[in-house]
């Protein structure tokens, strides 16, 4: 009598039962019980959604296991080797490691978004190469040990770099990743909506290895092309009417702002010298001297590396509460000052009036702001009024294709074979708002400003 296979269950709100093999199991489970791992459990998933979301105060850490969940499920699927499977179930385990605090909220104090979460990733994935840890992984795992070879495969997933098997570093990064299938569906289940929701058991059903003119990719067969369609239209929605919501929107500028400016006042102003010395102001500090190197000077790739490499051991400490403890005691005080200002807004929810703006308003609105700055008789500060761009694409058609194959074998693209993600495909939707402090509407130029949108 053969001995049944041993599965770990996790339960999810999203999938139900995620079961993980005895392999997998011991694959995952050093990585998820290390401390860089666990800060993911104080780090949500959609930035400061759940103030218009209120269920949206899920983690990196729930969305992290499930994308690990449906990559595993992926490999199943097209079956992949025991060695290629412990690959691609630990990359998409990982693929989040380098989050900051609220995600991707985080990566708008960098001026223009200069180190992205990804940027850090090298930098947490080298904790995981100390001896002590691979021995310890390596005696749970004699059959499958990791090697610092496979870490920086893991790696070169993970970054977008990893070209010694695209079908693998498809099911990591893709336009149909083992991630945008888990995100998806997780943060319309969290968030409240339907707008996510697509059919994920005929998506993995329909899921194939394609031969293509770049090597094998991940595709579908010909009966997953509606299946992928809805999923394109899902992923649409959701940029639309959650990840690009007006008040998100709004809340992540004035986090944002809110943090721009604590690091450009934090040595100077007295009501902050309680803070300088914490782990975010120390941080923040050099974030604010990166900032105004970039400013001042061409940013080279050896300048961003050493900034990583130096403040990696601080950025790693950092989770939302240690933002969310500040704003708090920032917003307690009297004091008139931008910084406790913004951490007042946040903190008690006083967003900002959000208008729509049609993008050939843009120039206009933005001119006329600058005018009311440089005349009015009133105290306005930059952040009080702000035009704000938000450009969006659902589906890069002919950069990152979703490949088709059809019954002969042949590989298309799927935009040749579907009109609807033809129209999407390659289509930039340009948003545009204006946001104004709810301080200021009711005075006379603020209101002549509204009126002319």
């Amino acid at each position: 009598m053969s001995i049944p296979d041993l599965f770990h269950v996790i339960k999810d709100p999203v999938h139900g039962v995620m079961q993980f093999s005895d392999h997998e199991n011991r694959w995952i489970k050093p990585f998820i019980n290390h401390p860089l791992f666990q800060r993911l459990r104080h780090i949500r998933q959609v930035g400061l959604a759940d103030l218009i979301f209120p269920g949206a105060v899920y983690t990196r850490f729930n969305h992290s296991l499930g994308c690990c969940y449906v990559g595993s499920q992926i490999a199943n699927k097209i079956g992949l080797s025991m060695e290629d499977k412990q690959l691609v179930v630990l990359a998409c385990l990982l693929h989040d490691i380098g989050h900051g605090p609220f995600s991707h909220a985080f990566e708008n104090v960098f001026s223009d978004k200069f180190i992205r979460h990804e940027e850090w990733t090298p930098y947490a994935l080298q904790q995981f190469s100390q001896p002590e840890f691979l021995a310890a992984f390596n005696h749970s795992n004699p059959d499958y040990p990791l090697s610092y070879e496979k870490l920086i495969a893991i790696e070169q997933m993970i970054m977008h770099r990893y070209t010694d098997n695209r079908l693998l570093a498809d099911i990591v990064s893709s336009q149909l990743d083992a991630d945008r299938l888990d995100y998806l569906l997780r943060d319309s289940h969290f968030c409240g909506v339907k707008y996510g929701e697509f059919d994920l058991r005929w998506m993995l059903h329909c899921l194939a290895p394609v031969s293509t003119d770049q090597g094998w990719r991940l595709g579908v067969t010909k009966k997953g092309m509606s299946v992928v369609e809805h999923y394109l239209v899902a992923r649409w929605l959701m940029i639309r009417n959650i990840y690009h919501h007006d008040k998100k929107i709004a809340a992540e500028y004035l986090l944002a702002t809110f943090l721009t400016e604590l690091a450009k006042h934090i040595l100077e102003a007295d009501f902050l010298l309680p803070y300088r010395e914490t782990t975010l102001g120390q941080l923040l500090i050099r974030i604010h001297a990166f900032n105004r190197s970039f400013q001042s000077k061409k940013i080279e790739r050896t300048d961003i590396e050493a900034f990583l490499a130096e403040n990696f051991e601080l950025y790693k400490q950092l989770c939302d509460f240690h933002i969310l403890v500040l704003m708090a005691e920032l917003a307690q005080l009297t004091l008139k000052h931008d910084v406790v200002e913004l951490a007042k807004r946040i903190h008690d929810r006083h967003m900002p009036k959000t208008l729509s703006l049609h993008p050939e308003q843009t120039d206009s609105v933005q001119k006329m702001i600058i005018d009311m700055m440089e005349r009015s008789v009133y105290d306005i500060s930059p952040w009080q009024l702000q035009v704000i761009r938000t450009p969006r694409l659902c589906y890069a058609g002919e950069r990152d294709p979703i490949w088709v194959q059809e019954s002969s074998g042949k590989a298309r693209k799927i935009q040749e074979h579907s009109m609807l993600v033809q129209s999407l495909s390659n289509q930039y939707e340009q948003a545009c708002l204006l946001l104004v402090d709810q301080a200021i509407i009711n005075r006379p130029e603020v209101k002549k400003l509204i009126d002319f949108i």
